[in-house]
C-alpha cells in the first residue's frame, strides 16, 4: 500500500455514516482476521498471521505480515496460502515459520526461515510428517521443534500398515482432528539454522516412548528443554493432567519437575533460569465441574509450586467467546517475564472483558497493563518487556494488532484490518445490562439493537445463549448479533451462572443442575428486556449452540414462549452423549456417576425426556462430522421425535462439518447456516413466507 493509499484509508475511516450499508452474511467472505502478533527483540517491528477466505477452495489462506511499530501501513512477508506461526531468532535478523504444501497431495508443514532485510524463505526441515511448534534456542544456533515422524518413515524400515484400527482406550478421537494414532505421539526434535542457510538440515530426535511432548520452552543456556506431557496411558481414569518435565540436551534423560492436581500449560522459563511459571486449574476436592485457572510458580530445582493468583477470584489466560476469532494459525500466549524475574504479564478474563495485567511475583500485587470494554486475545513482548504487541477484539472490531508502551500504558493502534468494513458497513455497540434472576443473583448481559435504533419500538427478540456451558459472552465481534440485528431483531446474549469471569463459584454452581437454574437466569433475561419495553413478548426466538444448544432444547420443553427455536450442535439424550462424545466423562465432574449408575439424573437433566412438551417450531443444525456432540445424540433425536409429533420441525446437516462449524467452518457452510437460522426465525416470528422447508 502506498503512502498516499494510506493517508486516503484513514481519512475514509473518519467518513459520516450516512451512506454506510447494514451488514450481511456475505461479508463473512471478505474478513480479515489477525493471529499470532510476534514483537521483533528490540520491539522495532511486529509480524503477524493475517488470515482470509479463499473464495475458490471454499477454505482460508494464511500468510505473514510485518508492521513496524512507528506506524505506517503493514507489508506482506510471505505470499502463502498457508505459513504460519512467526518466530523471531534472537538477534531479531531472521524469521522462522511454518509452510504448509497446497498441492495434490498435501504435505505436512515444515519449518522455513526468512531472512527479516531481504531474500526468500529458505526450507529447514524436511521430515516425513512435518514439523510443529518452533522454538528458537537462545543463542540462535538450532530449533526445537515438535514433530510425529517415527524412525520407519526415514527409511529404516517399509512397513504396510493396515487401516484397519484396533481401539483400546476410551479417548480416541477427537473432534475437527479425527482419531488419534497412538503410534505416533509428538516428541522433541532439534534441528541446526546455519547462517547462511541454503539447504534443508539434518533433524535429530531428542524424546522418544509412548508418551507425546508439547509446549516447548529452552533454558536459558540452552542445556535443557521444558516441556508438559501427560506420561498416563490412559489419563481418564485421573483427575490429574499434564505435569511439567525437562529433557537434558547432552544426555537426553528426562526428569519431572512440576506436578499439580490439574493440567500445566502455557509455560515460561525466567531469564535467570531459576523457576517456571506457567497456568494450571486444581481440579478440587470434591471434584468440580469447572476449576478457574491459576497462575503458578515452580522453582526448577525443586520445591511445591506457588500460586500467585489464589486470592483472584477469575479466570487466568481466558478470554470471552465469539464467531470471529482467528479460523486458522491462532496460537497459544504465554505468561511474559521481566528481565529481572520479578513480574509476569498475562491476561485474566473479568465479567466479559479481557485484558492484560502485571504480576508481582514477590508481593503478590495485580495490577492492570490494560483495561477497557475489549478482548486482548494473543500477545508478544520485546526481548527487555518494555513493548508488548496485542491483538485485540471488540463488537465493533473482528480484531487488530495494538502496540502497547509497558511504562506509559499507551495503546497504539497498528493496523485497521477491516477498514473497508469500517468503511462501508454500519456497526453499533451492544448495550450492558445487569438484571436480577430468580433467586437474586445478578446475571450481566448484552443487547444488539438494530443500527438506527428506535427508542420506542418494541423488537422481535432472539435469546442467544453461548456454550460451555462454562465459557462467557463479552466485549468480542460477534457476526452473528451485528447480523441479526441488521436484520431488525434486538439480540439478548446472557452470561447465566455457570459462564466464566465471574469467579468460581458462578461458574461452579451449575455442577450437578444443567440445564436448570441457568435456564431460569436465560428467562429473567427474557422477561427483564419485556420489562423494559425494548422486547415484544409475541415475538420471541430462541437459538444457541453446543451447550447452548442444550439449553435450547431444555427451553422448547419447558415453555412455549418462543415462536421459533435454532438449536445447533446439541445434546438431547445424556445417556447417548456419555457413551459416544470425544471425550470421557469418567471423572464426576458434570454428573456423580455412570448411566446405568444413575439412570434417573441423566434421565432427569436430557432434554429428549420432556419431549411431548415441545410445541415451538425448531431447526436442527448439525456437523456430519461433529465429534463433540455427535448428530445421532443431538438434533436427530429431536427432530425425529418433533416429526413423529408432527410439530414443526427440519433438520439441516452440514457435511465435513465438526463442532466448530460456526467459528472456522468452511466460509459457505458458515454463511448458509446464518441464512438458515434468520429463515427460520423470519417464517415463525415476523410471518415472512417461505416454501424451502417445506415438505415436497
Amino acid at each position: 500500500m502506498s503512502r498516499l493509499a494510506f493517508l486516503s484509508l484513514l481519512l475514509s475511516l473518519c467518513a459520516p455514516a450516512a451512506d454506510k450499508r447494514l451488514i450481511t452474511a456475505e461479508d463473512l467472505y471478505s474478513f480479515t482476521w489477525v493471529a499470532d502478533p510476534q514483537i521483533s527483540p528490540d520491539g522495532s517491528q511486529v509480524a503477524y498471521t493475517q488470515v482470509r477466505v479463499n473464495a475458490k477452495k471454499d477454505g482460508y489462506d494464511t500468510s505473514l505480515f510485518l508492521v513496524s511499530s512507528a506506524g505506517g501501513p503493514p507489508r506482506p512477508l510471505t505470499n502463502g496460502p498457508q505459513d504460519s506461526a512467526p518466530r523471531w531468532s534472537p538477534d531479531g535478523k531472521r524469521l522462522a515459520f511454518l509452510r504448509a504444501s497446497t498441492g495434490t497431495p498435501t504435505q505436512p508443514p515444515q519449518i522455513f526461515i526468512l531472512p527479516i532485510n531481504g531474500g526468500e524463505a529458505v526450507q529447514l526441515t524436511n521430515l516425513p510428517k512435518g514439523a510443529a511448534a518452533p522454538v528458537w534456542s537462545p543463542d540462535g544456533k538450532q530449533i526445537a521443534f515438535t514433530s510425529t515422524t517415527l524412525p520407519e518413515d526415514l527409511g529404516m524400515k517399509d512397513d504396510e500398515k493396515s487401516d484397519v484400527r484396533v481401539i483400546n482406550r476410551a479417548v480416541y478421537r477427537f473432534n475437527g482432528a479425527g482419531y488419534t494414532d497412538f503410534d505416533r505421539p509428538a516428541h522433541i526434535w532439534t534441528v541446526p539454522v546455519p547462517v547462511p542457510l541454503d539447504a534443508p538440515q539434518k533433524a535429530a530426535q531428542l524424546t522418544s516412548g509412548r508418551f507425546p511432548e508439547s509446549d516447548l520452552q529452552w533454558a536459558p543456556n540452552a542445556a535443557r528443554i521444558y516441556f508438559t506431557s501427560n506420561r498416563d496411558l490412559e489419563p481418564y481414569y485421573q483427575p490429574d493432567g499434564a505435569a511439567l518435565y525437562s529433557v537434558d540436551l547432552a544426555t537426553r534423560a528426562i526428569a519431572p519437575v512440576a506436578q499439580l492436581e490439574g493440567a500445566i500449560s502455557n509455560i515460561a522459563i525466567d531469564p535467570s533460569g531459576a523457576r517456571a511459571a506457567f497456568v494450571a486449574a486444581l481440579r478440587g476436592k470434591p471434584i468440580r465441574s469447572h476449576s478457574q485457572s491459576d497462575l503458578w510458580v515452580a522453582p526448577l530445582a525443586g520445591g511445591p509450586p506457588r500460586n500467585l493468583t489464589a486470592a483472584f477470584d477469575n479466570d487466568i489466560n481466558s478470554t470471552p467467546g465469539g464467531d470471529q476469532a482467528p479460523p486458522r494459525a491462532a496460537s497459544s500466549s504465554k505468561p511474559i517475564w521481566t528481565p529481572d524475574s520479578r513480574f509476569l504479564f498475562l491476561n485474566a478474563a473479568e465479567q466479559g472483558r479481557s485484558n492484560l495485567k502485571r504480576f508481582d511475583t514477590q508481593s503478590g500485587v495485580i495490577d492492570h497493563l490494560t483495561s477497557g470494554n475489549h478482548s486482548v486475545f494473543a500477545w508478544s513482548a520485546s526481548a527487555n518487556a518494555s513493548t508488548l504487541a496485542l491483538a485485540i477484539s471488540t463488537p465493533t472490531n473482528i480484531g487488530d494488532i495494538y502496540l502497547l508502551d509497558v511504562s506509559s500504558r499507551k495503546l497504539t493502534r497498528l493496523t485497521h484490518s477491516n477498514a473497508a468494513l469500517s468503511e462501508n458497513v454500519k456497526l453499533s455497540e451492544p448495550e450492558m445490562i445487569w438484571y436480577p434472576s430468580f433467586d437474586g443473583r445478578k446475571i450481566q448481559a448484552w443487547v444488539q439493537f438494530p443500527p438506527d435504533r428506535d427508542p420506542s419500538k418494541k423488537y422481535p427478540l432472539i435469546l442467544n445463549i453461548h456454550g460451555g456451558p462454562h465459557a462467557a459472552y463479552g466485549y468480542t465481534f460477534d457476526h452473528e448479533f451485528q447480523w441479526m440485528a441488521a436484520k431488525g431483531y434486538a439480540v439478548l446474549y446472557p452470561n447465566p451462572r455457570g459462564s466464566t469471569s465471574y469467579g468460581q463459584d458462578f461458574a461452579n454452581i451449575i455442577q450437578y443442575r444443567y440445564p436448570g437454574d441457568d435456564y431460569l437466569d436465560l428467562m429473567a433475561g427474557v422477561d427483564e428486556l419485556i420489562r423494559r419495553g425494548w422486547a415484544d413478548p409475541a415475538r420471541l426466538a430462541i437459538t444457541g449452540g453446543s451447550g447452548g444448544g442444550v439449553l435450547t432444547n431444555w427451553a422448547i420443553g419447558h415453555t412455549t414462549r418462543f415462536q421459533a427455536a435454532v438449536s445447533q450442535r446439541s445434546i438431547a439424550d445424556w445417556r447417548d452423549f456419555w457413551y459416544t462424545a470425544d471425550f470421557a466423562l469418567f471423572q464426576p465432574t458434570w454428573f456423580r456417576a455412570a448411566p446405568w449408575q444413575d439412570e434417573a439424573d441423566f434421565k432427569a437433566r436430557s432434554p429428549i425426556t420432556y419431549i411431548d412438551k415441545v410445541k415451538t417450531p425448531s431447526m436442527f443444525i448439525e456437523g456430519e462430522a461433529d465429534l463433540r456432540t455427535p448428530p445421532a445424540a443431538g438434533g436427530e433425536q429431536m427432530f425425529r421425535a418433533l416429526k413423529f409429533l408432527k410439530v414443526p420441525t427440519v433438520l439441516v446437516r452440514f457435511p465435513g462439518e465438526s463442532h466448530e462449524l460456526s467459528r472456522s467452518g468452511k466460509p459457505t457452510h458458515r454463511v448458509e447456516r446464518l441464512q438458515h437460522i434468520l429463515r427460520w426465525f423470519d417464517l415463525y416470528v415476523l410471518g415472512q413466507g417461505t416454501d424451502l422447508y417445506d415438505v415436497r
